[in-house]
């Protein structure tokens, strides 16, 4: 059976990939997950969804960075998390409700 595609979505409306829907909903948790105390920087949301693979004993198959830089925009596109600062380096948090 063919494995279920989510077409990304870019806030600026840029063309992003599909990717599959199982590696999506696993990164798109992790990086929930990883927001829920503060917010964070690219480079410590990396940090800490690797934290999360390595203590959920996941193994997740392909590129940590390229999966998370491609869901968390899609994220933002969907208002599921902001962007908090426009200048460098850029943090992350949970969308107000």
């Amino acid at each position: 059976m063919k494995e279920e595609k989510i077409q990304l979505m870019h806030p600026a409306g840029k063309k992003l990939p599909r990717i599959d829907k199982s590696k999506y909903d696993q990164m798109r948790k992790a990086i929930l997950e990883s927001l829920e105390k503060e917010p964070l920087t690219h480079r410590q949301m990396h940090k800490t969804i690797l934290g999360v693979f390595q203590k959920n004993k996941i193994k997740f198959e392909g590129a940590v960075e390229w999966y998370l830089e491609g869901v968390k925009l899609d994220l933002e596109a969907t208002k599921q998390i902001q962007r908090l600062n426009e200048t460098l380096p850029h943090r992350w948090q949970l969308a107000k409700k």
